[in-house]
């Protein structure tokens, strides 16, 4: 079996995965200064709670974006399951392209969320995960990430604004009969709610144009190729051809070299 878990600021998800089957699954509150022994003991527990022991697991695999705990994971690990973990690390260890500057400050959390993705649903297409931080992942048509966004969790945000505002309170993050708020609670809610669909709405479709615009350019690249390849073959080939370029102002023949002129883009 395989344990796996998602370690993030404010959440820890733990599962157990019996080949591709979830057996099951934990939602925990992360806590930086826990311990190796907590996080073993409690893990062991909540295993034995699905009749699954420490011996039956046979991997650990983890996705952690909170370093100061990354070297307790491996001490917990190695203690008590018997072996190190395999720690995501995008640009390093990974398998799906990362067609970015700087690939490995790729958070593990996204790369995961990018790659579970596009291995179950396919792409081209944009992941996005609400947590600390909203962020927007993309996969181009060609199964490559190619960044995204990142935006202030609902909840961090919400945080941020009670604590900065005197008068402001805490309220129930659920979304209001209206857009247009009659008291501070539906007020405080209409912002949060809409504005955060408003948000997702707007980088979305932002994001599909441009990923649209990718994919025409790359067709129109592939095209290109594709003509300058044929012409390329034609040339090594067919000594005519070349008189016929060079009549067409395409291209000219000197001894002992062939220069090709292309024609002027037609703005595509």
């Amino acid at each position: 079996m395989l344990l796996v878990a998602d370690v993030g600021n404010t959440n820890t998800k733990i599962g157990v995965f019996d080949g591709q089957r979830l057996v099951a699954s934990w939602r925990l509150t992360s806590r930086r200064e826990q311990t190796a022994d907590e996080y073993g003991l409690f893990i062991e527990t909540m295993l034995r709670s699905r009749g699954v022991r420490a011996a039956d697991i046979d991997g650990v695999s983890i996705s952690n974006v909170v370093p100061p705990v990354q070297q307790t994971l491996e001490w917990m690990c190695e203690k008590y399951f018997s072996r190190p973990p395999f720690f995501v690390e995008p640009g390093v260890n990974t398998r799906l392209p990362l067609a970015v500057d700087a690939p490995r400050e790729v958070g593990a959390d996204r790369y995961v969320d990018a790659f579970a993705a596009a291995a179950k649903y396919g792409p081209p297409l944009i992941v996005i995960d609400f947590g600390t931080a909203t962020t927007f992942n993309c996969v181009n048509r060609r199964g490559e990430f190619i960044g995204g966004a990142i935006a202030p969790g609902l909840s961090t945000a919400g945080e941020a604004l009670v604590s900065r505002a005197a008068r402001l309170f805490r309220v129930e993050l659920v979304r209001p009969k209206d857009a247009i708020g009659r008291n501070t609670v539906t007020n405080i809610q209409s912002g949060m709610i809409y504005g955060w669909a408003g948000l997702v709405d707007g980088i979305v479709e932002r994001m599909r144009r441009e990923m649209e615009a990718m994919e025409r350019d790359l067709v129109t690249l592939r095209t290109r190729t594709d003509e300058l390849t044929r012409t390329v073959d034609r040339l090594r080939n067919d000594p005519a051809y070349i008189e016929k370029l060079a009549r067409e102002d395409l291209g000219y023949v000197r001894e002992g070299e062939t220069v090709l002129k292309f024609p002027k883009s037609d703005g595509r």
